[in-house]
């Protein structure tokens, strides 16, 4: 499950208040929702409060941390408010550490392709990404 579409809905992105809309499709269930920035710090933590309607708000954090010459990409994810809250559990904990699986090695894909040679790198000189989700092993990739 993830998002089927997204756009700007106020601010610029990623400025603190800016906001997403987002569709999340569940077979043939489509569902509107928005994320907005509650904290940013450019090149080291975003962390967004997910709106999703009945089932409350969450709040999702990432944060890029210094590896060496790489850099480690963490996520962490937990309800605020809603039903999201009462029926948090590891059961549901699992099935967001697999979103995140999936999430970081988009990104890892998207970092790794932006890493070839003649492309402009998103961070230093010979600093690469590391993606890494909940207990997750990082993953050596090109961008942060």
């Amino acid at each position: 499950m993830g998002t089927s579409t997204s756009h700007p809905l106020r601010g610029r992105w990623p400025q603190v208040g800016s906001a997403l809309r987002y569709e999340v499709r569940l077979g043939p269930w489509r569902f509107d929702n928005e994320t907005v920035v509650r904290r940013c710090e450019v090149g080291r933590v975003l962390e967004l409060e997910a709106k999703a309607g009945p089932l409350g708000t969450a709040r999702i954090a990432v944060e890029l941390r210094d590896w060496g010459e790489h850099c480690l990409v963490i996520v962490d994810e937990h309800p605020l408010r809603g039903a999201g809250g009462v029926l948090h559990n590891a059961a549901v904990e699992s099935l967001i550490q697999l979103r995140h699986r999936a999430m970081l090695a988009r990104l890892a894909g998207l970092c790794e392709r932006d890493a070839r040679p003649g492309r402009p790198r998103a961070v230093g000189p010979g600093r690469s990404a590391g993606v890494r989700g909940g207990g997750g092993r990082a993953r050596r990739g090109g961008c942060a």
